[in-house]
C-alpha cells in the first residue's frame, strides 16, 4: 500500500516537475497525450476491441522521460526527507535544549530569591523576617539593659546622696554626742569638785 502511495505520489511530482523539461515535450502527460494521438490503432476482425500500435522509439523516449522525472522526484523527496529529519533532530536539540535552560532558569531563580543561614536555604521573606526579629530582639535587649543602667545609676547616686547626708547627719550627731558628754563630764567634774570642797 506505501508503495503505491509513494508511486502515485512520484507520479504527480514527476508531471509537475516533467512540465520543466523541454518545449517540445512540456510535461509527461503531453508526452502520453501525444504518443496516444500519433500511434496507430489496430482492430483484430474478430473482436470488439481495438489495440494502440506505438513506436518503439517514442516509448523509449517516454520510458526514459518518465524514467528521469521519477528520479528526480525520488531525488527531490530523499532530500526533503533528509531536510526533514534534520529539522526533526534540531527540533528535539532545542527542546531539549528549551527544557534544561528552564530547569536552569528555576534553578537560578531559586537561588536567587533564596538565601543560605548555617547551610538551610531560606526564602529572602523568611531571612528578612528572621534578621528583622534579631534586630528588634536585640534593640529591645539593649534598651531594656539601658534603661536598667540608668536606674540603677539613679538609684545609686540616690544612695550616695543619702549615704552622704546619713554620713553628715552621723558626724553631726556624734559631735553633738561627743559635746554632750564632754559636757556630762564638766558637770559631773563640777560635782565632784563640789563634793570634795564641801
Amino acid at each position: 500500500m506505501k508503495f503505491y502511495t509513494t508511486t502515485i505520489f512520484l507520479l504527480f511530482i514527476s508531471l509537475t516537475f516533467a512540465q520543466e523539461t523541454t518545449e517540445e515535450s512540456n510535461s509527461i502527460e503531453s508526452q502520453f497525450d501525444k504518443i496516444f494521438r500519433t500511434s496507430t490503432t489496430y482492430k483484430p476482425k474478430d473482436t470488439p476491441k481495438r489495440y494502440k500500435v506505438i513506436d518503439i522509439q517514442k516509448y523509449i523516449s517516454l520510458k526514459e522521460n518518465v524514467l528521469d522525472s521519477l528520479k528526480s522526484s525520488i531525488k527531490i523527496i530523499s532530500e526533503k526527507e533528509n531536510l526533514l529529519k534534520t529539522e526533526r533532530d534540531n527540533i528535539s536539540k532545542t527542546k531539549d535544549l528549551l527544557s534544561k535552560t528552564k530547569s536552569d532558569l528555576d534553578i537560578a531563580l531559586q537561588k536567587e530569591n533564596s538565601i543560605s543561614l548555617f547551610g538551610i536555604h531560606l526564602s529572602k521573606s523568611s531571612y528578612n523576617l528572621i534578621l528583622w526579629s534579631i534586630i528588634i530582639l536585640m534593640l529591645t535587649g539593649l534598651f531594656y539593659f539601658i534603661f536598667k543602667y540608668t536606674r540603677s545609676n539613679v538609684l545609686t547616686k540616690e544612695a550616695q546622696d543619702n549615704l552622704l547626708d546619713v554620713e553628715q547627719q552621723f558626724e553631726q550627731h556624734r559631735k553633738k554626742s561627743l559635746e554632750r558628754e564632754q559636757k556630762l563630764r564638766r558637770q559631773l567634774q563640777d560635782e565632784i569638785n563640789k563634793q570634795r570642797n564641801s
